[in-house]
């Protein structure tokens, strides 16, 4: 599962794994919102690693529960966060994901004889400290987005991005690099009255 290589996922023992994974996750799913730190232990004991004061608004979808899934420090994620985590994936400090994104290790070949026959590959996603992934993006298999970048909602990311960029589209492209106007204006023409920020 984390070579890369083709394999077969319907395998006894992996489909034994899984389940277990995925009983937990409904588990999580079935919380209350006023569980807030029952959640909170819940993800320590799904993911393989969880740094403090993350949050993931339930329903949370991931075919192996969290189970290799990497959160830094911070990291936010809004409702319907989908991982395929059939292998690993990185998620860096103080990162935020809106809501319907999707973030998939898996893929299958594009030979039809291959993908009858129910293969899969998986390569690991990374996505860097202080991003913000908007709603609905979708990221493929093996792609890495540097720190500090803003994909737009509703992109999909086929390719690596690079650490300051803003970037939108399907495919999703870089617009452009995060710059001083970005100092002043917060939104379209809404200054940033520096005086309030903390």
């Amino acid at each position: 599962m984390h070579t890369g290589e083709l394999y077969l996922p319907g395998d006894g023992e992996i489909l034994s794994e899984q389940t277990k994974c995925l009983e937990r996750l409904y588990d999580y799913n079935a919380t209350r919102p006023s569980e807030y730190e029952k959640r909170c232990a819940m993800l320590k004991e799904m993911f393989a690693e969880i740094g403090e004061m993350c949050y993931i608004e339930p329903p949370f979808h991931a075919n192996f529960g969290g189970k290799h899934i990497h959160f830094g420090n911070s990291v936010y994620a809004n409702f319907n966060l989908t991982c395929v985590d059939d292998t690993h994936i990185y998620v860096g400090d103080n990162t935020m994901i809106g809501p319907n994104v999707v973030l998939a290790s898996a893929g299958h070949p594009v030979l039809p004889s291959l993908r009858k026959k129910a293969y899969q590959f998986n390569a690991p996603v990374i996505i860097g400290k202080n991003c913000w992934l908007g709603a609905g993006v979708i990221v493929l298999p093996g792609i890495t987005i540097g720190d500090n970048t803003v994909v737009g909602a509703g992109s999909v990311v086929t390719k690596d991005l690079p650490s300051g960029v803003v970037a939108v589209g399907n495919p999703c492209r870089v617009l452009r690099e995060i710059n001083e106007r970005d100092r002043e204006y917060y939104f379209k023409d809404c200054k940033i009255d520096w005086s309030d920020i903390e």
